[in-house]
């Protein structure tokens, strides 16, 4: 973090609370960044056009906005703290089988509605902001598994969280051009 060559265990071991809080914050802060324009795309794409899929493209706009949510539970919330109370409501089983990673998009006629994914995405998002400010700041320092940015520590799945959205919110404008649609900026 000060630029020095010091291993990645010595400098994050030096990291104080108010390095971590202020990361934490500015993470939460890109995140709803990312969201807000990724709903901005969303929003300007018609219903009819939820779970099409243009020639050519592997994705549609339902899969997305699952795949979203499904992603955000895991690096913002089931990463931090394990599976919490309320947890089965907040990310159902059907929604990390049909939209977790590695899955595929949906017929048509097996996707939740817009209003659904949406609620659901939303939902995910009031939980990882915030519970994210309870958390005990040491607890961002404790290792975990890829996928991360920049350290194996829960603060780099946490990092890695808005990175994810924008790669998303790329493919979700690329789906909108396919689908014949304006850019939004």
């Amino acid at each position: 973090m000060d630029g020095d060559s010091r291993s990645d265990a010595d400098q994050l071991a030096s990291w104080t609370q108010s390095q971590v809080e202020a990361m934490r914050d500015q993470t939460l802060a890109q995140m709803r960044f990312a969201r807000d324009y990724t709903l901005q795309l969303i929003d300007a794409i018609p219903e009819e056009l939820w779970t099409t899929q243009p020639s050519g493209a592997t994705t549609h706009l339902a899969w997305q906005v699952g795949h979203l949510a499904v992603s955000q539970y895991g690096l913002m919330l089931f990463r931090q703290r394990g599976r919490g109370e309320g947890d089965l409501e907040l990310m159902p089983g059907w929604l990390r089988k049909k939209y977790g990673r590695g899955t595929q998009p949906p017929e048509p006629s097996q996707c939740e509605s817009r209003e659904v994914l949406l609620e659901m995405l939303g939902r995910i998002d009031e939980a990882a902001h915030r519970e994210a400010k309870r958390w005990d700041w040491q607890q961002f320092l404790e290792s975990t598994d890829m996928p991360y940015a920049a350290w194996p520590i829960k603060l780099g799945a946490f990092l890695f969280c808005p990175l994810h959205e924008s790669i998303h919110a790329g493919q979700i404008g690329l789906l909108r051009r396919l689908l014949g649609l304006e850019p939004v900026r």
